[in-house]
């Protein structure tokens, strides 16, 4: 009887001494896995690729600058991790402390770039399973400039640029993007990307430019003056109307035989100057034809003359609408 009980008993301490040592390598293998230093971060990056930004700074345990908020959520924040591609996250390596860094590495348009997370182990749940949360720290602020705007577009979003300039918190690792395609201006885009928070992305700057069709419609409102002008004075019979070309002569001329048209159309250029938009001189060529009659010999000849001109405009554009005020100096 006696030796029975020893043999269940053996058979339950073998059991007993089986299970914890199944429980310690079920604790290790949690411990490594869903508990791991790693897991916040596998978490905080699928919060960005999701465009969660609430969640995304919960886990980072992030503080906001003060700046614009455009890039902290939604389709904004799913564009800037879009580009992340090959992402691997590496082993942690103590830091002492309770600390923990998490490497993680990954490409952006086929360049290799590195982000490092400090974390810090703040508890442990059901008594076995450590707890790690991200080290306290605040968000970068991209810097984002334009020439002449107060609009334009990150990351497909569009946003304000109050005198020209804005400050954005964003999260790491990301690519931002800015551009501008108005109708009348537009910029080329221009990237930067973000690989922690210490270390500052060069300024997005927007080296804004006219667009053909600003062009065009002051190259049309150039023509409407220009061919008004010449009508007008065809109407009056002037040599010297109010216009940028002239005629002068001592001879007399016969009314009804005067006869302004324009030969050259000035080539039109819309610049940056003074924080305004300018049109630089306007350059073009008159032809006048007239009959004329010498006061000395009384000789009556045709006049068939090309003169050069320049002139220069005040250019105001207010929403749609585009203004040309010729400026002519006498």
């Amino acid at each position: 009887m006696s030796q029975a009980l020893v043999r269940i008993a053996a058979g339950w301490l073998m059991g007993l001494m089986f299970a914890v040592a199944g429980s310690i390598v079920a604790v290790n293998v949690i411990n490594n896995s869903i508990a791991s230093p790693q897991q916040p971060v596998r978490e905080y990056l699928d919060a960005l690729k999701n465009g969660e930004g609430e969640k995304a700074l919960g886990l980072l345990r992030a503080s906001v600058p003060q700046s614009n908020a455009a890039m902290l959520d939604g389709s904004a924040l799913q564009t800037a991790a879009a580009r992340i591609g090959d992402v691997k996250v590496g082993t942690a390596e103590e830091r002492g402390g309770k600390q923990v860094m998490v490497p993680v590495d990954y490409t952006v348009n086929g360049s290799e770039l590195r982000t490092e997370f400090l974390l810090e182990r703040s508890g442990t749940e059901w008594l076995f399973f450590h707890k790690w949360s991200f080290v306290p720290s605040a968000l970068p602020v991209l810097d984002v400039t334009v020439v002449n705007a107060n609009e334009a577009t990150l990351n497909g979003v569009p946003v304000n640029m109050p005198n020209g300039r804005n400050a954005f918190a964003v999260f790491y690792p990301g690519e931002y993007e800015a551009s501008l395609n108005g109708e009348y201006f537009s910029a080329p885009s221009t990237r930067a990307t973000l690989s922690a928070r210490n270390v500052p992305a060069a300024p997005l700057n927007l080296m804004t430019q006219a667009t053909d069709a600003l062009k065009d419609a002051v190259g049309g409102k150039v023509k409407e003056f220009l061919d008004g002008c010449a009508d007008e004075a065809d109407k009056k019979q002037q040599l010297q109307p109010d216009c940028p070309f002239y005629h002068a002569t001592n001879n007399r001329v016969f009314d009804g035989t005067i006869d302004w048209s324009i030969t050259d159309y000035p080539v039109v250029k819309v610049e940056p100057f003074g924080g305004r938009w300018v049109v630089a001189p306007l350059d073009g060529k008159a032809r006048i034809k007239a009959r004329q009659q010498d006061l000395f010999t009384g000789a009556v000849t045709e006049i068939d003359a090309v003169h050069d001109f320049s002139f220069t405009t005040r250019l105001d554009i207010e929403a749609d609408t585009v203004k040309l005020t010729p400026l002519l100096s006498y």
